[in-house]
């Protein structure tokens, strides 16, 4: 089991494939980090589909809105096209390199539309480099991503089934 430094800046995430421990960046992108932080808090990502996961790339989740099971607006059809009922997020792009294990945010065309959705990369992706806001790092559970059924979108997908702050965990 990975060491947890910060317990107030780590995420437990169980998934429908098991446990995932996420170490948070507040340094690199402490808007981002807090937006995500708020959100586990609610326990807005409790319940969501893993929308988009291409192999050999990333996994894509955190479409609270339309990608969560069992919400008001829960549709599989139109998972990863809807955020949360907070405000875009600024881009906090930084020099950290997207490599296996990176958590990222995802975003439209505009670099600072930002808002729940994220990605972990399965493998290295320089070409994302400078371009997403890089807010965490799997330090346990990669290989539980690994196992993330994949499409796009995803048929049956697995999902977030809790996330939490590791202090609160």
């Amino acid at each position: 089991m990975a060491e947890i430094k910060d317990p107030e800046n780590a995420l437990v995430m169980e998934t429908s494939k098991g446990r995932v421990v996420i170490e948070l960046l507040p340094d690199l992108a402490p808007e981002h980090v807090k937006r995500i932080k708020e959100l586990t808090s609610e326990e807005a990502y409790d319940g969501v589909v893993f929308h988009r996961v291409i192999d050999g790339f990333m996994a894509q989740t955190g479409d609270v809105k339309f990608g969560k099971t069992g919400g008001k607006d829960f549709n599989p059809g139109r998972a990863g096209m809807g955020g949360s009922d907070k405000p875009d997020l600024k881009a906090e792009f930084s020099n950290i390199s997207h490599v296996r294990g990176t958590c990222s945010m995802a975003r439209s065309q505009s670099p600072n539309s930002a808002n729940s959705q994220f990605f972990i990369c399965f493998q290295d992706a320089p070409w994302l480099n400078r371009q997403y806001s890089v807010w965490g790092q799997v330090i346990e559970g990669m290989d539980v991503i690994d196992k993330i059924k994949r499409g796009e979108p995803v048929s049956d997908p697995d999902t977030i089934v809790s996330m939490r702050i590791a202090a609160n965990a």
